[in-house]
């Protein structure tokens, strides 16, 4: 069977371990997170977690259900391409002299990216986007140094107005 990628946002009552739980029922059952990220929602008494991972269709569904198992899982939403809006965030820090500068400036303009930092022999670069924009972009930073890099994993929101009330109670 193919592998592929998907997205779920979880949807967790805001406990402590929570996180922990959750990265562990991936860990007991021997499977990999592509990236994890949570954060706080609008209503403090739940968490959002979005974590991106990669199987086949019979893994995906163990995946699926194994969340769904969880005490603190409330709600668990896949994040389709068209229906959902998906983004990361990455820093990437990179060696430049004074004519690199310019090269690397022009290369962040052109993906709306912005240069947060300047040293005298680096520049610090903010881009946030869909996971190919991001690949596009370091793939371009390629012929130059990248001191350190950092990606913050994918986050996202399905489309329409359906909020966290719906979401629990549908």
């Amino acid at each position: 069977m193919k592998e592929k990628q998907i997205a779920l946002a979880l949807l967790v009552n805001n406990n402590p371990g929570v996180l922990s739980r959750i990265a562990g029922l991936f860990a007991r059952r021997g499977y990999n997170i592509d990236t994890i990220t949570a954060g706080a929602t609008n209503d403090p008494n739940y968490t959002r977690i979005t974590v991106a991972v990669t199987g086949d269709d019979d893994i995906l569904e163990q995946i699926r259900k194994q969340i769904g198992k969880l005490e603190d899982v409330v709600k668990i939403i896949e994040l389709y391409d068209k229906e959902s809006v998906c983004r990361e965030l990455t820093l990437v820090k990179v060696r430049a002299s004074k004519k690199e500068k310019q090269e690397i400036i022009a290369i962040a303009d052109i993906f709306r990216a912005k240069i947060v930092d300047v040293g005298p022999e680096a520049l610090m670069i903010e881009l946030t986007g869909n996971l190919s924009k991001i690949d596009a972009f370091l793939k371009l930073l390629e012929d130059f140094e990248i001191i350190e890099m950092v990606r913050t994993g994918l986050t996202g929101l399905a489309r329409g107005s359906v909020g966290i009330k719906e979401l629990i109670n549908s």
